[in-house]
């Protein structure tokens, strides 16, 4: 954590290219607490060499990026991280203005600076993504970008104005919003992570915001040009963020809570097909009001890496080889 800053939520990794000097990156919120006016991105790397993670610094405060978008920013929420077909990175982020997070905009934000090591990361603002008539409001991002085979890629948002659906982002390979298709026609799910079993064939699993939720499912056959719904896994959804990963066909993981009414259990499982889930390795298992959420994935240097949310207070790691035996 930075220096001084009592709360963390929502990280993202970033798998890093072979020949940076981080293995990869780590991105977070954190300040008083989530919503409030001292909140920034945070962000550490982690180091090829030492095997360490890097002093945490801020990389987007929201008093710059007010001023680079022309209007004030309120907050700043949920970052979600991508490196295009030159290496560089690029940041979402969630900003409101008026309002709380149903009032979000997503900001894209691109790497300024030449190199891309953490002393030396700049990011600018490329635009506030033309989502909705709606001033472009009440789309938000959670989950990482799916990689496509021509080096642009999907990245999976949701609206969130009295109902909640998931969409699908489309970007090119320098970056360049091409289009947005809607994933679900249901009204309760959000923050959908996206999971390839083919080239063309992949599964959406979402967030559910009914009491007794359960993950839900949709998928599409033909790359993303549309989806339909399909039925809810068995995987218990207490209202809380999940973060999927297809290493290979046959071998996909989910990290997600899997207490039924609370956020104290967090457990990583494998599939073979996306349908049946097997707990594979426990990641934070607490009791009362203790909180394990919002995980992420990623895989790199041969490993899968596993980040959540820890107490709203830290975020915490996991890395596995890829036997899933911890290291």
């Amino acid at each position: 954590m930075p220096p001084n800053t009592p709360a963390a939520h929502a990280s993202t990794l970033l798998a890093m290219p072979a020949a940076s000097p981080s293995v990869l990156m780590a991105f977070w919120f954190a300040g008083t607490r989530e919503s409030a006016a001292d909140v920034q991105i945070a962000a550490s790397q982690f180091d090829r060499t030492a095997q360490t993670w890097s002093p945490a610094r801020f990389v987007v405060n929201r008093h710059v990026l007010g001023d680079q978008l022309g209007f004030g920013v309120r907050r700043l929420g949920n970052p979600v991280a991508w490196v295009d077909a030159k290496g560089k990175i690029h940041l979402f982020v969630v900003a409101t203005g008026l309002g709380g997070w149903a009032a979000g905009r997503i900001v894209h934000l691109r790497q300024s600076s030449e190199r891309s090591d953490l002393q030396a990361l700049s990011l600018d603002v490329v635009r506030v993504l033309p989502l909705s008539w709606l001033w472009n409001t009440s789309f938000l991002v959670r989950s990482a970008p799916l990689p496509l085979a021509d080096g642009g890629m999907v990245l999976p948002v949701h609206f969130e104005l009295g109902i909640k659906y998931p969409v699908a982002l489309r970007f090119d390979a320098e970056g360049k919003f091409l289009g947005q298709v809607r994933i679900s026609s249901r009204k309760h799910l959000l923050q959908p992570t996206l999971l390839p079993l083919s080239e063309s064939h992949w599964l959406a699993l979402m967030r559910d915001q009914r009491p007794a939720g359960k993950v839900a499912v949709a998928q599409t056959l033909d790359g993303g040009q549309s989806w339909v719904d399909l039925p809810d896994l068995v995987l218990d959804n207490p209202d809380a963020s999940v973060a999927g990963l297809a290493l290979a066909p046959g071998r996909m993981f989910l990290a997600h809570n899997t207490s039924p009414n609370n956020r104290t259990a967090l457990d990583l499982s494998s599939s073979s097909e996306g349908e049946a889930w097997s707990v594979s390795q426990p990641l934070a298992h607490g009791a009362g009001s203790e909180e394990y959420s919002y995980p992420a994935l990623a895989w790199a240097d041969d490993s899968l890496w596993v980040s959540y949310t820890d107490q709203r207070r830290n975020i915490a790691w996991h890395r596995f080889s890829f036997s899933s035996t911890a290291r």
